[in-house]
């Protein structure tokens, strides 16, 4: 296994990666929904909506879109903030942590096929 990869290995394995996910028949996240969904359960929290948009550089209506198709896969959750009413936070969910456990294993099933 590599410890370093080639461009065309790393094109590869997010390929394989990429086509595991789709054939999968379970979830279709787009790529700005990934980069929330990976946020939220690799980034240690408070998360708000604010932050979300600020980190991935869009506006905050762009992450709410995002996150009202991922509530509705169950994979976060959001609420008031009881301390600041304006803030929305996004917690993370047993579906959701369970999702992002897979796709790391799928990461590393097939990082260990790549050729030499």
């Amino acid at each position: 296994m590599p410890n370093v990869l080639r461009p065309s290995q790393a094109l590869r394995l997010w390929q394989d990666v990429v086509f595991d996910l789709v054939r999968d028949g379970e979830r279709d996240l787009t790529l700005r929904q990934m980069a929330v969904l990976l946020t939220v359960y690799l980034e240690p929290p408070p998360h708000t909506v604010r932050g979300l948009a600020e980190k991935l550089a869009v506006t905050k209506p762009v992450i709410t879109r995002a996150l009202d198709t991922m509530g509705r896969m169950k994979l976060v959750t959001r609420r008031r903030d009881a301390a600041d009413r304006r803030s929305v936070l996004v917690h993370r969910t047993l579906e959701g942590s369970l999702a992002v456990e897979r796709l790391g294993d799928i990461i590393v099933a097939r990082h260990r096929t790549l050729p030499p």
